[in-house]
């Protein structure tokens, strides 16, 4: 369990199973009723994680800024700069920044006003400077530089360990209703759902690409039945019943989901070949049959691996964001073929960003703060936060190796995304606990 540890695995099952925290949620039945009564107008978030922490450094490189130059930028990287014939301009105002080569599709999509991107966002407690780092003066991440447990972060919004919840899930748990009366779960992830994905009420449905559990064979009745009997059976163990009634819910999910596939017309959009290419078209697929699902609001959960590039970084970094770039151009045609282009916001996350300096072998080492981009129709595009001194050593750098101290939280990003999706601002403290911490809980990228 990579980005979930056991023991969140084991509260979240036995929640599921036992309906633990209903009596919170009976305590913003208000909230939700208010929240039906707003109107049933649809969206989406769609969170794409990069794991094993992408190198923010060579996906948005600055050219000609007011504060950052390329100079800067290739003097700190040495090896491992691109070259800037090589970068992709995007105008930010009257400043330059050049994007990846690979993401020829994403520039494409800035140019058309698609696309924003936030600058060295990170997993932080409270605001923090090199100094108060380097003093010990202020609150820090635990675990920092943890795959694991940066990822969890990140997934459960807020910088900590503790948490058994993700801000998807949370966010969920306040809007149900807006669903109301469908038992589709408003929460999907195409794979290991993560942290992200799970609330105190909400259990997301794992929908891989193809379908769940083998249930769209030409078998489906008899296999159907045979499962259903296994798992109905009462072994009389608290764990296996919770883990049972899991996979019956599950199993109910695939069948409403197969059943309203099967009466749809399929996307037509062309989607690449590669895994993270099948899971965005599983996605637009379900989003294709929100109306006979009685879908409102959904959350999407799907991830790309391959990021952890302590050697060889330039071509496999190229390859992975190539992929990210095909992919996330072909969901946005699917979004426009549904006519829903303005109502779905796909994001990016990834546990850390990567260091300045490299390391042998031609790789880069686990850092903190990373760049992100967010597309979609509602999305505004330019470069949002505050983008970071590019120095070994300098007044970003939280030792002398190019380890940037995030200058916006995970929460803010998050929030913002939240506050679109229909999260007021009287409740975002229940999905972000400690967004009260950072001055602005709206980073102004969406409209």
């Amino acid at each position: 369990m990579s980005n979930f540890s056991r023991r969140s695995f084991l509260d979240y099952t036995l929640k599921a199973a036992t309906g633990f925290a209903g009596a919170s949620m009976l305590g913003r039945l208000g909230e939700m009723q208010a929240f039906a009564a707003g109107g049933s107008n649809y969206k989406a978030l769609v969170c794409v994680f990069l794991n094993g922490g992408n190198d923010g450094h060579n996906t948005i490189v600055p050219m000609a800024t007011a504060q950052q130059n390329y100079a800067q930028y290739a003097t700190a990287r040495q090896t491992m700069a691109i070259s800037q014939g090589q970068l992709l301009p995007v105008a930010v105002g009257a400043d330059s920044y050049g994007l990846h080569p690979s993401l020829v599709e994403v520039q494409n999509l800035y140019n058309q006003g698609k696309v924003a991107m936030l600058a060295n966002v990170g997993s932080l407690v409270t605001p923090i400077t090199r100094q108060q780092f380097l003093a010990k003066s202020a609150p820090i991440p635990d675990s920092l530089f943890s795959h694991s447990n940066q990822a969890n972060q990140w997934q459960a919004g807020r910088g900590d360990d503790f948490a058994t919840t993700g801000w998807g899930g949370r966010a969920a748990d306040l809007m149900q209703s807006m669903n109301a009366p469908s038992q589709f779960p408003m929460v999907l992830a195409t794979g290991e759902g993560g942290l992200y994905s799970v609330g105190a009420a909400t259990a997301p449905s794992i929908v891989p690409p193809g379908g769940a559990l083998g249930l769209n064979s030409t078998s489906l009745t008899s296999r159907t039945t045979a499962f259903q009997q296994l798992i109905a059976f009462d072994s009389g163990v608290q764990l296996m019943q919770a883990s049972n009634q899991i996979t019956q819910r599950g199993a109910n999910d695939s069948l409403l989901l197969k059943n309203a596939l099967n009466s749809a017309t399929p996307v037509q959009t062309v989607f690449p070949g590669s895994q993270l290419g099948q899971q965005l078209k599983q996605v637009a697929s379900v989003m294709s049959v929100r109306g006979s699902l009685g879908m409102n609001r959904q959350i999407f959960f799907v991830s790309i691996g391959g990021f952890d590039t302590h050697g060889s970084q330039l071509p496999i970094q190229a390859a992975l964001l190539q992929d990210v770039s095909q992919c996330l151009a072909a969901f946005y045609q699917a979004t426009i073929e549904l006519g829903i282009e303005e109502a779905v916001t796909t994001f990016t996350n990834s546990e850390f960003g990567r260091t300045l300096q490299s390391s042998s072998g031609g790789g880069t080492d686990h850092a903190w703060g990373g760049h992100q981009i967010i597309l979609g129709g509602a999305v505004k595009p330019g470069l949002y936060g505050t983008f970071p001194t590019l120095a070994l050593a300098g007044p970003d750098d939280a030792n002398n190796r190019g380890t940037l101290i995030p200058t916006t939280s995970v929460e803010q990003y998050g929030a913002t995304l939240a506050k679109w999706f229909g999260v007021p601002a009287a409740s975002m403290a229940s999905v972000f606990p400690t967004v009260g911490n950072f001055a602005s809980q709206d980073l102004g990228f969406m409209l």
